[in-house]
């Protein structure tokens, strides 16, 4: 196992965080989760990370949970590692940074879970995704909460009853990714998608990408309501006032943020 399971490479307000442990296909051992928690911890409120990037090394982005932590412990510890995981995806959502996975190769049960968890995706048209947990007697539950939001809903549930793999190009289809390219393509299309978000005001895409998720779990009448007064505080920001003014003056604008 290489000593550096997550590489982090600051580039110009992007913050690429590198899987790095292609032997053992990239899995979400505990001890990476711990790293990918305490990472999305110390960005919070880091101005210099605008947007982050999720990659990896090896010809797997991430096969999901270590199996050597799945069998012959107790339940606490299976609890503690999958609440480990749960706070992974969960800082990923409420991250205020969006969230950019660049997937490589096969993403299968807890990796297909992340995949699923960030704000966008783009693959190799390689690329396989899984959720196979029913195959070897573990029903990909928690990677379902993931995968359930994005797919649809019978398309979810014939991965997760049979764990057959999906390509790329169906992966768009059902919601799972944003799109499929040549991988000769694939780090220049997510650091050009990277690029154009780092490039808008970091409040207003924080206040986007948080009400975003909160609406769609609310009634449209409440949605609306929320939305509404997300829009007025908005507008009183200074980086909306600018934005518009720059507009209508035809120039750059100049964030403050």
């Amino acid at each position: 196992m290489t000593d550096q399971l997550l590489i982090e490479n600051h580039v110009d307000g992007i913050l690429y965080l590198t899987l790095n442990n292609p032997d053992k296909r990239n899995s979400l051992s505990s001890v990476l989760l711990t790293k990918l928690k305490d990472c999305f911890d110390d960005i919070q409120d880091d101005p210099a990370v605008r947007v982050v990037v999720l990659r990896s090394e090896g010809p797997a982005f991430s096969s999901g949970h270590d199996l050597n932590e799945l069998i012959n412990q107790d339940v606490e510890s299976y609890s503690t590692l999958f609440s480990a995981c749960t706070s992974v995806m969960e800082a990923i959502r409420l991250s205020p940074k969006p969230v950019i996975a660049e997937i490589q190769g096969l993403a299968t049960a807890a990796g297909c879970q992340l995949v699923a968890t960030c704000d966008l995706a783009i693959a190799s048209e390689s690329a396989l995704f899984a959720t196979p947990g029913v195959q070897i007697g573990l029903f990909c539950t928690t990677p379902g909460v993931a995968v359930s939001r994005v797919v649809r809903t019978k398309k979810a549930m014939e991965m997760l009853l049979t764990g057959t793999p999906i390509t790329a190009n169906e992966a768009v289809e059902y919601g799972l990714i944003n799109r499929a390219v040549p991988a000769d393509r694939l780090k220049d299309e997510v650091a050009v998608l990277a690029r154009t978000i780092s490039n808008a005001s970091a409040h207003t895409v924080s206040l986007g990408k948080s009400a975003f998720y909160r609406q769609r779990e609310m009634a449209i009448p409440e949605a609306y309501e929320m939305a509404e007064k997300v829009m007025v505080e908005n507008l009183l920001t200074a980086d909306a006032h600018e934005g518009i003014t720059a507009f209508l003056e035809k120039r750059s604008p100049h964030w403050t943020t």
